[in-house]
């Protein structure tokens, strides 16, 4: 009788809900000249390829996420946050599951006021926002993820690594010790691939997720034509050769740079061999990835953590969210960290440009098997170094709105709160 019982309640119990997921690809090309974002204020003369927000929205029966990269350079974390309004007014899909982040090319058009570049950017920013290229983004941003859910159709994941020699430490030291931006072979540099392959049930590919740190910056400062740089470049390439779009997500890039940095045009630039040196070394990551899984779970968790602001430095009403005091009266920096986890797989992301040691410090500390940092991920703060950078001094220091015990506080706070995530 107790056999029968057990037969018939599992008969009657719901049976776990199929993993979907779907990925969309949104031309935001404009087609008038716009301010670009990233060096000096410039307006485009042209376009020399295409930008996008390449979108992916999952869905394991229980929670929605959805994560998209974008070709621009950076907005404030108030563009974020009018992003996640909609999107949670328009699909359900609450700020937590949702994930922005941007490939942080150079050569794209600005999205957002250029305020915050008063604070963040000394001596940029000096022009009005464009609003209607704005609204049209996130318009569109959001149009994207609706059309993605349509969309959804039963998938399979499979997680796992590469590496590439593309990207390069750019904190060049002169024989006085002087730090400058350059090329510095000898400095720290994280050239690990993070991979994330969405597929159906046939394994045809329905997106790529690469997770690799390298500034958008191939293309210099007097470079004024609209492009995603190199990687947009290279998720164009690998989208000709995957049959599926790929959603390139920056990592800790702040004290890195690709190989071939800041020069006049793209054959200058070699641009397109970053197909060959990251592109083809995406590919061959998605070959060796493991079958993948359709028993999928997702979770996701945040985590604010204060830190001493820099002394001296002004703020601005448009971040006052991001801000307090302690109870002494001392001006703290607000920094939100987002943390998903996908199946064995643990996602990080902060809004800032992070060194790259403290990314590699908290993977390696991390419990999970593989641990992505998603850098320029919900906004942009500017520059987060270590403790030995603002010693070293140098551009990224100079410019940072963080004390130098900003490293400590944000690597505990990492990983504590990655050991305590479920398992």
């Amino acid at each position: 009788m107790r056999i029968l019982m057990l037969a018939l309640i599992t008969a009657l119990a719901p049976a776990a809900a199929a993993f979907k997921a779907a990925a969309v690809k949104v031309d935001i090309t404009p087609s008038t000249p716009k301010w670009l974002i990233g060096y000096a204020d410039r307006q485009s003369t042209g376009i020399h390829d295409r930008i996008f927000h390449r979108i992916v929205v999952m869905d394991d029966g229980r929670n929605r996420f959805v994560l998209a990269s974008t070709d621009v350079c950076l907005f404030s974390p108030t563009v974020y946050d009018e992003a996640a309004r909609r999107m949670e007014k328009e699909t359900g899909i609450p700020a937590l599951n949702f994930l922005w982040s941007v490939t942080h090319t150079h050569s794209a058009p600005e999205v957002g006021s250029p305020d915050v570049y008063k604070i963040l950017l000394k001596g940029r920013g000096g022009h009005a926002a464009d609003v209607e290229y704005t609204e049209a983004a996130l318009r569109q941003l959001v149009g994207g993820v609706k059309e993605a859910i349509r969309k959804l159709e039963p998938a399979r994941i499979a997680m796992g690594t590469g590496v590439s020699f593309a990207n390069i430490n750019r904190r060049a030291r002169d024989v006085d010790g002087k730090i400058s931006l350059g090329l510095n072979p000898d400095g720290p540099v994280d050239r690990q691939i993070g991979l994330i392959r969405l597929e159906r049930s046939s394994g045809t590919p329905i997106a790529l997720i690469a997770n690799y740190s390298m500034h958008g910056t191939v293309l210099g400062g007097s470079w004024m034509e609209i492009s995603g740089d190199a990687p947009g470049i290279v998720a164009e390439y690998v989208e000709e050769k995957a049959g599926a779009p790929m959603l390139y997500i920056n990592g800790a890039a702040g004290n890195i740079a690709p190989i071939y940095s800041v020069y006049r045009d793209p054959k200058s630039g070699h641009l397109t061999q970053f197909n060959v040196m990251l592109g083809d070394r995406i590919l061959a990551a998605n070959r060796g990835l493991a079958a993948g899984t359709g028993d999928v779970a997702l979770w996701s968790g945040e985590k604010w953590v204060e830190t001493p602001r820099k002394k001296g430095l002004d703020w601005t009403e448009e971040l006052s969210s991001y801000a307090r005091a302690n109870s002494g009266g001392s001006p703290l920096v607000r920094l939100p960290l987002r943390f998903w986890r996908i199946n064995g797989t643990a996602i990080w992301s902060a809004p800032v440009e992070m060194f790259c040691e403290i990314s590699m410090e908290v993977r390696n500390r991390s419990p999970f098997a593989n641990t992505f940092y998603f850098g320029y991920t919900n906004g942009w703060m500017g520059y987060l170094p270590t403790k030995d950078g603002f010693a070293e001094g140098g551009y990224e220091p100079a410019t940072s709105v963080f004390s130098d015990s900003v490293q400590q506080d944000v690597t505990e706070a990492a990983v504590t709160y990655l050991q305590g995530m479920p398992r």
